[in-house]
């Protein structure tokens, strides 16, 4: 979401950063070129990682994604220059990145392995052991996004941190991100105008329902706990979620 984005961009912490790492899910959205645009106008500061939703706009443009439930991905795709969907085609799943504090930090979508594997806050113990194997012993912290709530938790002797999701927040509204540096790991939200918002990207997308997507993910319409009973049953627990 380009207003939520730009607001984040704006944070003097932010401003100030050596690194801005993108996690991935980057255009799929009402305003994809111009996210894009503004994204790789960070020059090299910026490190960009694929998510799940990059890798299917790039599949929407080859023909080879099937459909998905989010309407707005096939048309975010056929929205996206040349370029930019042969950028997003080769952004990388992972990368690791010394982080002063912190040391040896490794950053993915959604899991180390899978960019779409889903891990919550409150995922068990043997969950968290099987999606980090492999992790190698050096990485003491995993910065991770994919299923939009923000958590940071200790598991198996590292520090995980999910930064949430700065265009598409479950839970309450506000661009979330995260600041990584000598002081550690800290949650971040930063609010904006969110009336303004929705009344820009509806003016301003050619997307059909552009009004109807900014009120959802503007206002963060999605509750955490709808989006943890969503995605609960994904992360392997006998049942689903309960």
């Amino acid at each position: 979401m380009l207003p939520a984005l730009e607001a984040v961009l704006a944070e003097p912490d932010v401003r100030a950063a050596e690194r801005i790492v993108l996690c991935g899910d980057l255009a799929a959205g009402p305003l994809p070129v111009r996210t894009l645009d503004l994204l790789a106008s960070l020059g090299d500061r910026a490190l960009w990682i694929s998510g799940n939703a990059d890798r299917e706009l790039v599949g929407h443009r080859e023909g080879t994604t099937a459909a998905v439930p989010d309407p707005v991905a096939p048309w975010a795709a056929g929205q996206l220059r040349e370029d930019q969907v042969e950028l997003l085609a080769g952004l990388p799943r992972t990368l690791t990145l010394e982080v002063d504090g912190l040391g040896a930090v490794l950053f993915c979508h959604a899991t180390p392995r899978d960019d779409e594997e889903t891990v919550l806050v409150d995922s068990t113990q043997r969950r968290w052991a099987e999606v980090m194997d492999g992790v190698g012993g050096e990485i003491g912290t995993v910065v991770c996004g994919h299923t939009h709530v923000p958590f940071a938790r200790l598991t198996h002797g590292r520090l995980v941190v999910n930064a949430g999701s700065v265009g598409m927040p479950y839970g309450r509204p506000g661009a979330h991100w995260a600041l990584l540096g000598p002081g550690g790991a800290a949650l971040r939200r930063t609010p904006f105008d969110y009336e303004a918002a929705c009344a820009r990207i509806a003016a301003e997308s050619g997307y059909p329902d552009a009004a109807a997507w900014a009120d959802e993910y503007v206002h963060a319409r999605n509750s955490a706990e709808d989006a943890l009973a969503a995605f609960g049953p994904r992360d392997g627990r006998p049942g689903g979620r309960t």
